[in-house]
């Protein structure tokens, strides 16, 4: 499945957003906002177009009424679990619960819903302490899971059958590997991302990732920065500029040819094309450069110079400097960290 595009749209996979009482609104509703966002956010502000998320997340209560999350915010469920459409996921974020009082007969109402569920062939997720009700269907019996740090030694306890990895951000695991946990705290972000790219694709996951600043480290924001490669429209000889330069901008004097392309007065193109973009030509295309070698880095071992070539720069050194004042990176360091989790979610695509 990839982002819906014209003729190519694909129906929307339904995600149901499990709400309880105990629920935690931040992670809830943090999964909500990254599906319902998924290519959706990236062509608004990459083509400036509508599209629809291939994703179609629904909240899902057990009586489809208006409730209270942990922290007193309002949820207003879309479906009960009576009414809920057929879905292809079920995710049970983190639950405000102490580890070391068992939920009981609480949620038993949901757990067997769940086993349903699955049963009938969805893949069901949790976050974070939302593994205490996973492990409650008897799913996760034989294999590995995760959850908080602080819940798998109870967890242990409770369900001696599974193989708790409290060190571990993410398990894929169960029948058919249809059961996806994300360990603590913001490992949700993990989740979406492993999600996205399973059912919609590594590229689509990576874009996600690096809108909204997500990674399992500690990164500069500059490094997730993307090129807003269509600026504004209202300028079609700028456009037109723009539009060469994306295909071109590897030439020896790609602003010359700009220049002369738009049959203006250097002067006059500079400053409309400043006008249009919000930056200078020359800035424009370093950017569209170093956009592309961001590509190349996270896909691939070809060395920094190849790259630097590859993308217009004779001078790898002048390359790698203005890489670290643009990007917040060395070009190595940039390939250590996303580089590792494009590669992840390349290998979580290609699983299905």
């Amino acid at each position: 499945m990839t982002c819906p595009d014209g003729a190519s749209s694909a129906q929307a996979l339904t995600v149901a957003l499990l709400a309880l009482p105990d629920t935690t609104a931040s992670t809830l509703f943090g999964l909500f906002d990254l599906l319902q966002g998924t290519c959706r956010d990236w062509h608004m502000l990459m083509h400036q177009t509508e599209v629809a998320s291939p994703f179609r997340p629904l909240i899902v209560s057990r009586d489809g009424l208006p409730l209270h999350a942990a922290n007193g915010v309002l949820i207003q469920p879309h479906a009960g679990l009576a009414d809920a459409p057929p879905t292809d996921v079920v995710i049970v974020s983190d639950l405000a619960v102490s580890p070391w009082q068992p939920l009981g007969e609480r949620y038993d109402v949901e757990v067997q819903w769940l086993r349903e569920r699955h049963a009938a062939g969805a893949t069901l997720a949790s976050a974070c302490s939302g593994a205490l009700l996973l492990a409650r269907t008897g799913l996760l019996d034989g294999y590995e899971g995760t959850s908080h740090w602080g819940y798998c030694e109870n967890l242990q306890l409770e369900h001696p059958r599974v193989r708790w990895q409290p060190d571990k951000s993410l398990v894929i695991s169960g029948e058919g590997q249809r059961m996806v946990m994300a360990g603590s705290g913001t490992s949700w972000h993990a989740l979406a991302l492993y999600l996205i790219a399973r059912f919609v694709g590594a590229e689509e996951a990576m874009q996600m990732a690096r809108i909204n600043l997500l990674d399992w480290s500690s990164t500069s924001p500059l490094a997730y920065a993307a090129m807003m490669r269509t600026g504004q429209q209202n300028d079609p000889v700028i456009a037109r500029c723009q539009e060469w330069a994306a295909l071109h901008y590897e030439s020896e004097a790609p602003v010359a040819a700009m220049v002369q392309m738009s049959g203006l007065a250097e002067r006059t193109f500079l400053r409309r094309f400043s006008q249009a973009t919000g930056m200078s030509p020359l800035d424009y295309v370093h950017t569209l450069r170093l956009e592309d070698a961001k590509q190349m880095l996270e896909a691939g071992e070809l060395p920094v110079e190849a790259i630097a070539l590859e993308v217009g720069y004779q001078d790898a050194g002048f390359f790698g400097r203005l890489f670290r004042r643009k990007v917040g990176l060395t070009p190595a360091q940039y390939r250590r960290r996303f580089g590792v989790l494009a590669r992840r979610l390349s290998g979580v695509a290609s699983e299905d």
